[in-house]
């Protein structure tokens, strides 16, 4: 609850008035036609006034009605949020899975040309700007490639089903999910690199190593298993950054998410439909949060073992 009493107040202290935005789209943007509108939205009532409602609507599970779109909001956000979790829970997947296997190959070969070579791509990847990393994979692979489509996030008029339309959606996920995972590729590869490398110096390692043990079976079953653990706390406090994340990356591939959803709301100033967001991406950090406690404690079962 108090996140959404912190995101009215952080909202309305923006500048802007959606009735002034709805008469100008309407062309009749005297005074009698904003006060109209501000009336009729109940944009007009004290700034308390509103927040109660607004409270007592949450309560409800009623986040109010879009006056930019015409629908209650949380059908605009049952509609859209589908595809967001998609987009979203895909790029974690690739980003977790493709930065640990790639640092724990750049830490086996410490040192050496494609240590040097792996380090730098993760710079990179970490230091380019998502949007132009977006705009760049576009323009590579849909419109001089034409490999992958570039924007959608289905073939529109196509009426595929069943296999055909699921691997029509797939094609289309492929641009955005490798994007928008790619940086969170680039932190968990250098973190698994730097834990890995720390945790081989480890008693236990040596021990391990005295014992005859393979360099496979001491990196998988003793490094790895001590060093993913700062890696999945990491993965944890960044997942909700992916929704965040989000909003550029269906922007520019024109993925008809949440994060799309609130950036056409933030144009338009509709207010009920940028609260509504903000409160379920809020409730998808928590979300993500306590999945990561629970992977957390089977990962590492001494955290809920007792002493």
């Amino acid at each position: 609850m108090a996140i959404a009493v912190l995101n009215f107040f952080l909202l309305h202290a923006a500048p802007g008035d959606p009735a002034v935005v709805l008469a100008g789209e309407a062309g009749a943007a005297d005074e009698q036609m904003i006060a109209q509108l501000r009336e009729r939205f109940g944009l007009d009532q004290p700034l308390y006034v509103q927040l109660g409602k607004y409270i007592a609507g949450i309560v409800q599970l009623d986040l109010g009605y879009s006056f930019r779109q015409g629908a209650p909001v949380i059908d605009l956000i049952a509609e859209r949020l589908p595809a967001t979790l998609l987009l979203t829970l895909t790029a974690f997947v690739i980003s977790l899975s493709a930065g640990i296997a790639l640092g724990v190959a750049a830490a086996a070969r410490v040192g050496k040309v494609s240590d040097s070579l792996l380090t730098t791509l993760a710079l990179l990847f970490y230091a380019t700007p998502l949007y132009w990393l977006a705009l760049m994979a576009v323009l590579v692979f849909s419109v001089w490639l034409g490999w992958l489509p570039g924007f959608g996030y289905e073939t529109v008029g196509a009426g595929y089903g069943g296999f055909a339309r699921a691997w029509d959606i797939l094609k289309h996920l492929i641009l955005p999910a490798l994007t928008l995972g790619l940086f969170f590729m680039a932190v968990y590869m250098r973190m698994t690199r730097a834990s890995m490398l720390e945790v081989s110096t480890a008693d236990f390692v040596k021990t391990a190593k005295a014992k005859g043990l393979s360099g496979a079976v001491i990196r998988r079953r003793h490094i790895l298993r001590n060093a993913i653990l700062p890696v999945v706390t990491l993965a944890g406090l960044q997942a909700g950054q992916l929704v965040g994340g989000a909003v550029l990356t269906e922007t520019v591939f024109a993925w008809p998410g949440i994060g799309r959803l609130m950036f056409e709301s933030l144009a338009a100033r509709d207010y009920n439909t940028i609260l509504g967001v903000f409160l379920v991406s809020a409730a998808m950090v928590i979300l993500f949060n306590i999945v990561t406690d629970i992977v957390y404690r089977i990962v590492d079962p001494r955290i809920g073992a007792k002493v």
